[in-house]
């Protein structure tokens, strides 16, 4: 990506910065159980390691480790040490914006209506920055700060990576512990095969689908100049 010492490197760069720092802060929060908001809410939280097996951690720490490399990278071009942005970094962002917009389309079109206390419930202390802000800063970074023509359309099916990589281990998790074709809750955390082990079939694939529909939206705005 060939960045010119406009406006849009200094806001990506200052984004990238919140997004790195928003992250470290909600991964402290979590992994040590700070009831920062004091609310008692425990939906999809866990602490310390047991935090890693959610997609919502995941996908928000990978985002928060490619906007410190961009950071990184943007303040050599700004210094005049280098001219681009790789391209395995633009990918990079590109499938970690990905990852962390299925995380908010899961949790407003999913998770948030079918659990008891509603999408509210899911934006308590780290979940805040995990399922809402920064994903939402990630997406317009991306879209309208880090605009280049690098990434062609073969490399936006890299968007999948993640979603495929979490559902080995998501239904290899459900598998082992299915019993009679049913899961307990507390090895399907996402409620995704409630109805039954046999909506893997079905679920796995839309998961895939939603992520590559994510990455090739992401990919078209950004490279639509009329956005900024």
């Amino acid at each position: 990506m060939k960045l010119e010492k406009s406006k849009n490197i200094y806001i990506s760069m200052i984004l990238n910065i919140i997004i790195a720092i928003f992250t470290l802060f909600a991964t402290i929060a979590m992994f040590t159980g700070w009831d920062f908001m004091n609310v008692h809410q425990t939906i999809l939280e866990s602490t310390k390691l047991g935090m890693l097996k959610f997609f919502t951690v995941q996908s928000n720490l990978l985002i928060g480790i490619a906007s410190t490399i961009f950071v990184v990278e943007e303040l050599k071009i700004i210094k005049n040490k280098k001219d681009n942005i790789s391209k395995r970094l633009l990918i990079l962002k590109l499938l970690s914006t990905t990852a962390v917009g299925l995380t908010f389309f899961v949790v407003f079109t999913y998770l948030g209506p079918i659990s008891k206390g509603g999408i509210l419930s899911m934006l308590f202390n780290s979940n805040l920055f995990f399922h809402l802000i920064i994903p939402i800063l990630s997406i317009v970074c991306f879209i309208f700060f880090e605009k280049n023509n690098q990434i062609s359309f073969k490399e936006t099916f890299w968007g999948i990576a993640p979603t495929a990589l979490y559902e080995i281990f998501y239904l290899s998790n459900v598998l082992i512990h299915a019993e009679n074709g049913k899961v307990s809750p507390i090895y399907d955390w996402y409620w995704f095969v409630q109805n039954g082990v046999w909506t893997a079939i079905i679920v796995a694939p839309m998961m895939i689908v939603i992520s590559y529909i994510i990455s090739l939206v992401l990919w078209k705005l950004n490279k639509n100049e009329l956005l900024l």
